[in-house]
């Protein structure tokens, strides 16, 4: 029966080893149940002996299986316990082998030089035999070898239970030491005499073999059930993994990921495809920049750069050319992971197609320029007739002193000084006249942003002087205050004039209806912190009605019965361009007031 048990345990053992090469536990254990049902095939044996010859080889090949016994032992608890000293296992097995060797040579077994009779007792309701004879000096080593093994399994389960396994080791190395000392006192008692008794050693081995082959089951089922665990985790692995591709697939986003320290770079079909390359093409992070706008290049491998030094994250726009030689807008933002020392070891991103985003901004931004354009065209209508007279001021006055001049060099001694003083007033007003139309050109022209350090006065004057006939045509007083000692603000001076006439010939439409005595358009100018200017314009008509208030900067949106509702939204747009902001309020003491803020250049915060 104890046979059958071992055999049994033995290849089930064996069977999981073969599915997992690495079970070096179950194999030994498979061992170590051969071992035992051998031993115990043995014990039955020598029993049931009918000469002293038959029992002494018996006896003979029974070492054999107690060699195995022993060796697997010794690795099982070895490698299951991860514990235990490896010379004093190599010891043990060592004079295993040894006792082997002298089991084959030295008389008729290890334990009897010769067996000379058998004697009968009575065990367990049944005759057996048992052997009497000349015992065997070397069966010393054998005893030594099961004292030693006894040593190894106790210092094994110490050192397990010192490492926190104490399962392991109190179920498997307090049941070897156990059942392996019964089994040791049983065998050498009957073979020195101490007890009358037959050889039932396997008996003890195999409440040994009953411990161990549970501890190694419930380790099989705990594995088949974490790997049940896993293939719940997989399919809900897969599923999530199903979802994002179809979230990616969704959003048309490509992902990359760079191995900074093996070099190497995964992305996918659509990533791919985003980029130019095919499916099983190979490349590395410099052909991916070769890919890039030579433009964007440096922006882009600067912009990784510092990502990698700290703050871990980047995002960026930038222009790629395609095999094709066309050319294609990509956005990217990602993620830069680092060791526990800080050095960057993966970048992780997305990629996606913005070309049509881009071209859509671009067409916007030209359609913007279009209307604004526009506007300027359909202002300085308006201010037609006022500017032809402002015009006239000064080319009238030319006329007159030409007349006058020419009077004056009729005479035979003409007043030299007096013509050079005609001709400087002449020169004068031509510089006049020009300053007007030079104005209006640089108002109607259609042109982009040109940035440079404007001075807030001279912006604000030149404006005025552009509208003061206007003004005075609809007896409307312009005011100008707090313009002094401003710093200079950075901006496009043509765009800025538009944004403030603007403003201003709006403040003039809100007088419609005002007191003639009060008719008055005021401009202020003063500092918004210390990196801003912050420029008003404010009149005296009776407000923004409060329920459109939010809604005048709204394009195509206008309270005027011609207006076209995008005057506001254009200055809107130009002075958010200038990284300003517009805003629009009613004032306590009645009226309107337009505020805007501009940048001062830098050179002046610094100062």
């Amino acid at each position: 029966m104890s046979a059958s048990a071992c055999l049994t345990l033995a290849a089930i053992n064996f069977l999981v080893w073969c599915r997992d090469r690495k079970a070096w536990a179950n194999v030994l254990f498979s061992l170590l149940a051969i071992g035992t049902a051998a031993f115990a095939w043995c014990e039955l044996r020598m029993m049931r002996a009918e000469t002293p010859a038959e029992f002494a080889n018996v006896l003979k090949w029974g070492h054999v299986a107690v060699w195995l016994i022993v060796v697997s032992l010794a690795g099982f608890i070895r490698l299951y316990l991860n514990a235990g000293r490896p010379w004093l296992a190599w010891t043990i097995c060592g004079l295993r082998t040894l006792a082997l060797v002298l089991n084959f040579l030295v008389g008729q077994n290890l334990n009897f030089l010769q067996i000379i009779r058998l004697r009968q007792i009575s065990f367990l309701g049944e005759t057996v035999h048992v052997a009497e004879g000349v015992h065997n000096p070397w069966m010393l080593v054998s005893q030594l070898d099961l004292l030693l093994l006894l040593i190894f399994i106790a210092d094994a389960t110490t050192s397990a239970w010192r490492q926190g396994d104490r399962h392991r080791a109190r179920a498997v190395g307090g049941s070897a030491a156990f059942f392996m000392f019964f089994s040791v006192f049983q065998a050498v008692s009957v073979f020195w005499g101490i007890f009358e008794v037959p050889i039932v050693a396997s008996v003890s081995i195999m409440g040994l073999v009953v411990v161990m082959g549970y501890e190694l089951g419930s380790d099989t089922i705990r594995a088949a059930l974490l790997h049940r665990q896993l293939q719940e985790s997989q399919a809900g692995l897969h599923e999530i993994e199903q979802r994002m591709r179809l979230a990616v697939e969704a959003a048309d986003f490509g992902i990359w990921i760079r191995d900074l320290e093996e070099n190497k770079i995964w992305a996918t079909d659509k990533w791919r495809a985003l980029f130019g390359f095919g499916e099983k093409e190979q490349f590395d992070f410099d052909r991916i920049l070769q890919r890039l706008h030579p433009e964007d290049r440096d922006t882009f491998r600067l912009i990784l750069e510092n990502a990698g030094k700290g703050c871990g994250s980047y995002e960026a726009e930038y222009r790629i050319v395609l095999p094709s030689g066309g050319l294609r807008w990509i956005g990217s933002h990602g993620r830069v992971e680092f060791d526990d020392a800080g050095k960057p070891i993966l970048v992780r991103g997305v990629s996606h197609d913005i070309t049509a985003r881009r071209e859509a901004e671009q067409e916007s931004q030209k359609l913007r320029r279009e209307i604004a354009h526009v506007g300027r065209v359909s202002m300085m209508g308006q201010l037609a007739s006022a500017l032809a007279h402002e015009i006239n001021q000064p080319l009238g006055a030319i006329l007159r002193n030409t007349e006058a001049a020419e009077l004056f060099m009729q005479h035979e001694s003409p007043d030299l000084e007096e013509v050079r003083a005609i001709l400087a007033d002449i020169r004068k007003d031509d510089q006049r006249a020009g300053n007007v139309i030079g104005r209006m050109r640089g108002l109607l022209k259609r042109q982009e942003l040109d940035k440079r350090p404007v001075d807030v006065r001279e912006l604000i004057g030149d404006v005025v002087s552009l509208v003061r006939s206007e003004a005075a045509a609809r007896q409307v007083k312009v005011e100008v205050a707090g313009t002094d000692n401003l710093p200079p603000v950075f901006g496009d001076v043509v765009h800025l004039e538009q944004v403030l006439l603007n403003l201003i010939v709006n403040g003039m439409d809100a007088l419609g209806e005002a007191k003639q005595g009060d008719r008055r358009v005021t401009i202020t100018a003063a500092l918004d912190g210390p990196n801003a200017v912050e420029i008003a314009v404010s009149d005296s008509g009776p407000g923004i009605p409060a329920d459109k208030l939010t809604s005048i900067f709204d394009p195509f949106f206008t309270t005027k019965a011609s207006g076209l509702g995008m005057g506001l939204p254009i200055c809107r747009s130009i002075i958010e361009a200038h990284h300003g902001r517009l805003r629009a309020e009613n004032r306590n003491g009645g009226g309107a007031s337009f505020r805007f803020t501009l940048p001062i250049v830098e050179e002046a915060v610094t100062k």
